[in-house]
């Protein structure tokens, strides 16, 4: 199996790269966040790899950090989720945020993700969200608060209020998970209110 690439940047477009290794040149498909991070052209690059083998392609996907890589594989281990799907959640989403989007339960938000419909996100989230503070890289502190603040009943209600304001769920589970899950509802929402707005 192909672990990494490193080599001259010779050819890049909107979902592919061109690795000159040895005088072999590697094309990888790519992430839109790895694509946004590379070097000019003719200089070196690092990518970790994927090799994907069906009855009729190997095709080979790169990605800029262990991270992402890690979040592919995660990703692609739910039946119906292909590489191409993977690589398109990966595009709209960093490793870390999809990670956190899962772990909060916010399969509506996944769908911002090209071809990916509310049933399937509905079944990402469902098969992954005990799995994804085992991924390696994870920030799993991160993680864990958010898992701890959907299980509280006051944290819950801030929560879906702060849904109910306009904000998505993930981005309000985060907020409101970084808070003491001690203090009542109205306080929850007012504080992630005061975190919320800090950030825009």
């Amino acid at each position: 199996m192909i672990a990494s690439v490193r080599g001259k940047l010779l050819y890049s477009d909107a979902v592919s790269v061109v690795v000159e290794c040895g005088g072999v040149g590697y094309k990888c498909f790519v992430t839109k966040n790895t694509l946004y991070n590379l070097p000019e052209k003719g200089d070196e690059v690092f990518l970790y790899t994927h090799l994907a083998v069906r009855e009729d392609a190997m095709d080979l996907y790169g990605f800029g950090s262990l991270d992402e890589l890690n979040a592919f594989k995660l990703i692609t281990s739910v039946n119906g989720v292909g590489a191409k799907i993977g690589i398109a959640i990966l595009s709209e989403f960093s490793a870390q945020r999809l990670l956190l989007t899962i772990a909060s339960n916010d399969a509506k938000m996944l769908t911002a993700a090209a071809g990916v419909g509310i049933k399937l996100a509905q079944r990402i989230v469902l098969e992954l969200k005990d799995k994804v503070g085992s991924v390696e890289g994870t920030d799993s502190s991160a993680i864990s608060a958010v898992s701890v603040a959907r299980e509280s009943s006051s944290s819950a209600e801030a929560i879906e209020a702060l849904v109910s304001l306009g904000y998505n769920k993930s981005e309000a589970t985060l907020a409101v998970s970084r808070l003491d899950g001690s203090l009542a509802s109205d306080q929850l929402i007012k504080e992630a209110l005061k975190t919320l707005a800090r950030r825009f």
